[in-house]
C-alpha cells in the first residue's frame, strides 16, 4: 500500500481521509480510494466504467456496482511491476473528473413486496407518508422489508416501520 500511496502522490492527487480510507481527489474530486482486504489491496476508482481500460485489469467490486471499478493486488512486486500502467489509469481518470462527464446509471425500480402493497393500500396516510420519503428512504425500507424469506418476519417488520414511515423517517434515520 505504501507502494501505491507513491504512486497515486506522484500523480498530483491529494491525498485525504473519507469513508475512514484514503481517498485521494483532484481539485477536491475523487478520483481514486485505497482499501485493504484479507487476501488484497486495491485501487478503486470512483468513475471507472468511464476508464477505457486498454490493459484488461478493471473489475467490477460487486454484482450491483454500475459506475465504479477496482484494480486488485495480492503482492508489491505486481504492484511495481504495473506502475507505469497504474499511472496511466490514474491520469485517464483525473482527465475523466476534468471533462465533467457523468456516467449513466440505470435506476433498477425495487418491487414493493406484496405486505408492504397491503398495507399502503389499507392505510391511506401511510401511503401518503411513503411516497412523500426521498426515493433513498423508499429503497432503503422496500430492500429491509424484501430481505426476509417468511411473509411473517416481512410483515412483523412492515409493523414495526409504520410510525417511522408515519412521522417521515428513513429506515436509519
Amino acid at each position: 500500500m505504501k507502494i501505491l500511496r507513491a504512486i497515486l502522490l506522484d500523480c498530483g492527487l491529494t491525498e485525504e481521509l473519507k469513508w475512514s480510507l484514503p481517498c485521494y481527489t483532484y481539485q477536491k474530486r475523487n478520483i481514486v480510494m485505497m482499501t485493504a482486504f484479507k487476501d488484497y489491496c486495491s485501487l478503486n476508482f470512483m468513475k471507472g466504467s468511464l476508464l477505457k481500460d486498454t490493459h484488461g485489469i478493471l473489475v467490477m467490486p460487486g454484482e450491483n456496482t454500475q459506475v465504479g471499478r477496482q484494480i486488485r493486488f495480492t503482492n508489491a512486486q505486481d504492484i511495481a511491476m504495473m506502475e507505469p500502467i497504474l499511472k496511466e489509469y490514474i491520469l485517464e481518470a483525473i482527465e475523466v473528473e476534468k471533462s465533467g462527464v457523468k456516467p449513466t446509471v440505470k435506476k433498477k425500480p425495487v418491487p414493493i413486496p406484496e405486505e408492504l402493497q397491503e398495507k399502503l393500500n389499507d392505510i391511506p396516510a401511510l401511503k401518503t407518508a411513503f411516497e412523500a420519503l426521498t426515493p433513498g428512504r423508499q429503497r432503503a425500507y422496500i430492500l429491509y422489508f424484501s430481505a426476509p424469506k417468511q411473509a411473517k418476519t416481512r410483515e412483523s417488520r412492515i409493523e414495526k416501520c409504520i410510525q417511522k414511515i408515519l412521522d417521515g423517517k428513513g429506515l436509519n434515520d
